[in-house]
């Protein structure tokens, strides 16, 4: 018996695959094998093509035989046979056969048109020698299943998947409004997603609805509350809708048991439950076959199947590739990282049925096994974003069992490479959450709090609130030194972290002395090649330069390079991170050229350890153009960004930092290679996507405020950059502190644009007051402090007053000294003044 139609049927592009193939004239496929996992509809839509086949008279004979056995079909076919050709209903079998030999007509027999449905095939093992004829009459078999055994011969298969999103919110929509019942638009397209657009589930959270009375907002309350059983949310099995069987809890059971038999046996099911408590979008395939997931499918065998042998990657693999034939799960084994894909009710079925034990040791297993085949260096960015994306998943579904006895090292991980990837804000929000759990569930002294404190204060940095990080690490760097001891490790990078923080902040003068006292202690206590010992010494000659010893950080680097490429190897990526503030610090010290040439040797090496596609190789090609233009290739370097970015909009998201950072570049050295009107409009389009990315207060929205305000002076509306600087200086202050160098260099660019506006006498007396002030800050022989004593003779001169303008070359000669590069220069405008 055809099955009846189901309530709101709706009519999906596989019915109309199924027409068009089977219908077709010419070479049309006769025998359709429509396979896809447990309640999506394999039934429902043969029987529409029954129906209608029937209905339109293009068919003689439709017979519909529940295939859930090898019986089963032998008894349906017997059934045919008596009714078709009288067959004697007490010899079953060679009714069956005589049958089957009916259906290929006879020399001289008028041909009958006929259709044989095999529903719910189980086995492709039971049709074996009992499949009809494949050119004299239509088949149509739905299974789970999707061996090579069920394809050939004429035969093939036809996908079914779940609904779509419009055909979901259309179902829920018509079977609602026919119990008289009205929900708004959103909470039904959000009831579909919950419910993974499975039709089953859709139609038995439907019944659920009218016969509870409940909202779909209720019922997605329900259906969010990881302590209730999928099955209680459904109705009973007496009041299932379209005269179905089982509820959606109970649908797949049967492939399981089915799938856990196939070889390896006993696998199927330990790797399903695994596979269910991470993400049903995907899990990375070697994350399953680790060396964690094998340990733990060789103890967790199905305990009737259990075998000596230990687990290999050859019976995980396998063990996939049985629930990929029972349609349990999605799997392309092309490559190790090939995705594994579970239906979220799949996953929630299984996860129902473990007790609580289980569930818990399958967390820590899940996440063991995350950590295992976690690289430490993320070449491949689509697989740190599938890890992160899997202890997500594995946090929502069991949180508390990663928190026992300890947090699990993945959430650490995780948070990492959320900042790495350039997510700095959500790496913060991580870490602030893992702050407040660990402290709820360790005690405010447990190292693993520590810990955390210290990546969040790492994140709050990299957010832009340099201060804020450096005070949360000197706070960290008292519990520590109280709880580890003065001379842990962790307590002196949390010192050197504050240092570094301090100088980010402004304060380089202090970042450099600091950590040059803390890296005596760092070779006292972790000896002189330790890689947290040569860090800090990377650390220090960072702020070297930026305190204005640029030859001195260059110097400083290069003796570091050695030791680095003696300790870590010529590879390691902390060595190549050297090389690039080594060709900084040597364009920044006069060098432009040299920098450029050592970047594009840097390159070479980059693409061939990290890859092309690497975050740090995509940032080591924006230095190079950087040192291109400053060696006077402006052009180059436009060219060059262009093509980085094409790149980086490919590899990484839209409003990634380094992005941004790009964007920034390209319009700077737009107009410096005579596009003003080019580099504005960069700028501005820039600014609108930092401000809405980033906030109005970060560092980088700021930074391009002036460089916006730059272009619009270099585009001969002096007042306009002027006014924008004012405004400028005003925020900085605010945000950053008036001694910050960044808000000092908006102080030297207010006064430069205001005596490009006219006011001679107003931009020296600002250059004035700056020059205490950068003495004070940076020191007197800064390279800032230097230029501003420039700015400051040539603007007194332009007010008219030569004797100023003297004194203030003279004493830039003081500070300069005779052998300085620029002193002949100088002694020329001397005596012009």
């Amino acid at each position: 018996m055809i099955p009846s139609r189901a309530l709101s049927f709706q009519h999906r592009a596989e019915a109309d695959h199924l027409r068009t193939v089977v219908e077709g004239g010419g070479t049309a496929v006769l025998s359709q094998v429509l396979t896809g996992t447990g309640g999506v509809g394999k039934t429902q839509l043969a029987a529409d093509y029954a129906r209608a086949a029937w209905e339109s008279g293009t068919v003689d004979v439709l017979v519909w035989i529940s295939a859930s056995s090898r019986q089963a079909i032998m008894n349906g076919y017997a059934q045919a046979g008596v009714e078709l050709l009288a067959a004697d209903p007490g010899a079953p079998e060679q009714a069956a056969r005589a049958f089957l030999a009916w259906l290929e007509p006879k020399h001289g027999q008028r041909r009958c048109r006929w259709l044989v449905v095999l529903d719910d095939l189980a086995d492709p093992a039971d049709l074996r020698e009992l499949w009809p004829p494949s050119r004299h009459g239509c088949t149509l078999v739905t299974t789970r299943r999707r061996e090579a055994a069920l394809v050939g011969e004429g035969r093939r298969f036809v996908h079914v998947g779940m609904f779509t999103p419009e055909e979901a919110a259309t179902y829920l929509t018509t079977v609602l409004a026919a119990h008289g019942r009205h929900e708004p638009d959103d909470e039904i397209d959000a009831l579909a997603v919950d419910l993974g657009y499975l039709p089953l589930a859709l139609a038995q959270a439907a019944a659920y609805l009218i016969d509870t009375a409940l909202s779909c907002a209720d019922y997605r309350r329900l259906l969010g509350d990881r302590v209730r059983r999928l099955a209680d949310l459904l109705p009973e099995p007496g009041s299932l809708p379209d005269g179905q069987a089982v509820t959606v809890a109970a649908t797949w059971s049967l492939s399981i048991e089915r799938a856990d038999q196939l070889r390896p046996a006993g696998l199927a099911r330990p790797m399903l439950q695994l596979a269910a408590m991470l993400d049903p979008n995907g899990t990375p395939g070697i994350v399953l076959t680790s060396t964690p997931a094998l340990s733990h499918f060789t103890t967790h065998r199905t305990p009737s199947i259990q075998s000596p042998a230990p687990v290999t990657g050859e019976d995980a693999a396998a063990a996939l590739r049985a629930l990929h034939r029972l349609s349990l799960i999605d799997h392309t084994p092309d490559n190790p990282y090939s995705t594994v894909r579970v239906h979220q009710l799949i996953q929630r079925a299984t996860r129902d049925d473990l007790t609580s034990v289980q569930h818990d040791e399958l967390a820590r297993t899940a996440a063991n096994a995350l950590i295992a085949v976690w690289p430490e260096i993320e070449y491949d960015t689509e697989f740190a974003q599938a890890l992160r994306a899997n202890t997500g998943a594995l946090s929502r579904h069991a949180a508390d069992a990663l928190y026992r006895p300890e947090a699990h090292g993945v959430l650490y991980r995780a948070g990492k490479s959320i900042g790495e990837s350039g997510q700095v804000a959500a790496a913060f929000e991580h870490f602030q959450d893992l702050v407040v759990e660990t402290r709820f569930r360790l005690g405010p002294n447990h190292y693993q709090v520590l810990a955390a404190r210290g990546h969040l204060a790492r994140w709050r940095g990299m957010t832009g609130d340099a201060a804020g990080a450096a005070m949360a690490f000197v706070e960290l760097f008292g519990d520590r030194e109280r709880v580890l001891g003065p001379d842990h490790p962790e307590t002196l990078i949390a010192y050197a972290n504050a240092a570094r923080w301090r100088g980010e902040a402004g304060d380089v003068v202090e970042a450099v002395t600091a950590t040059a006292g803390l890296l005596n202690d760092m070779r006292r206590a972790m000896g002189p090649d330790h890689p947290d010992t040569l860090a800090t010494r990377a650390s220090l000659a960072h702020y070297l330069g930026e305190s204005g010893d640029a030859a001195g950080a260059a110097a400083a680097c290069a003796e570091l390079l050695v030791d680095m490429r003696r300790v870590l190897g010529r590879d390691h990526p902390d060595t190549l991170t050297a090389r690039s503030h080594l060709a900084r610090w040597q364009g920044e010290a006069g060098d432009a050229a040299g920098a450029a040439a050592a970047c594009a040797e840097l390159l070479v090496d980059m693409r061939r350890v990290l890859g092309r596609d690497h975050p740090d190789t995509l940032t080591a090609r924006s230095h190079h153009a950087r040192w291109q233009g400053e060696a006077g290739d402006a052009a180059g370097a436009v060219t060059a960004l262009e093509g980085l970015l094409v790149d980086m909009r490919r590899v990484l998201s839209p409003d990634h930092p380094h992005i941004l950072t790009a964007r920034s570049h390209l319009a700077r050295w737009q107009g410096e290679a005579g596009d003003v009107a080019g580099a504005t409009a960069a700028c501005a389009e820039l600014l609108d996507g930092l401000r809405r990315v980033l906030g109005p207060d970060d560092p980088d929205t700021l930074a391009t405020r002036g460089n916006l305000a730059r272009w619009w002076g270099e585009a001969g509306d002096a007042a306009r950059a002027a006014r924008a600087f004012a405004a400028l200086l005003d925020d900085m202050r605010r945000v950053l502190g008036p001694d910050h160098p960044h808000t000092l260099t908006a102080r030297a660019n207010l006064a430069y644009w205001r005596g490009e506006a006219g006011d001679a006498i107003g931009a020296a007396t600002a250059f004035d007051e700056l020059l205490g002030d950068r003495e004070r800050v940076l020191g007197p022989v800064h390279p800032d402090t230097l230029a501003t004593r420039g700015n400051l003779a040539r603007w007194w001169g332009e007010a008219g007053d030569a004797a100023r303008a003297v004194t203030a070359l003279d004493g830039l000669l003081d500070a300069l000294g005779p052998d300085h590069p620029d002193t002949l220069a100088i002694l020329d405008c001397l005596a012009d003044w």
